[in-house]
């Protein structure tokens, strides 16, 4: 039993490393563009930033439940626990991670979000595997 708890607990820092790499990265490509940080323009770093939270916004608007929520939710139940995170750092990272707000409103928090990402690569465009910085 303990063993369960512990891999939904790993489930759950696994989904705020996520969430967290999504919102932190959008900051520091807005911070690297009004700074000038070449990093922020990777392309590869942009791509998985984009696709990432492309999967969420795509979940969302299907309706479908996100997995990593799905396997915290079984491994809680084969814990023998209810839905809720039982250490004080599953309970805190779950509290941060959910919301109680109804899914249209998240879903459309996605959307906005996304839709700044992709606006990102308008304003700040990420450099192309294989071309030259012109300014080097």
């Amino acid at each position: 039993m303990a063993y369960y708890r512990f891999l939904a607990d790993a489930v759950v820092v696994v989904h705020f490393a996520y969430v967290a790499f999504v919102v932190l990265a959008m900051a520091a490509i807005i911070l690297g563009w009004a700074r000038g940080w070449p990093w922020v323009r990777n392309f590869w770093f942009r791509l998985v930033h984009f696709l990432m939270i492309a999967v969420v916004v795509a979940e969302s608007l299907c309706g479908v439940l996100c997995p990593l929520t799905d396997w915290e939710d079984r491994l809680r139940d084969l814990a023998g626990e209810p839905n809720e995170p039982g250490s004080f750092v599953g309970r805190w990272i779950h509290n941060v991670l959910f919301v109680d707000a109804p899914s249209w409103v998240l879903a459309t928090c996605y959307c906005l979000f996304a839709l700044a990402v992709v606006t990102m690569f308008f304003v700040a465009p990420p450099r192309w595997p294989g071309r030259r910085n012109a300014g080097r």
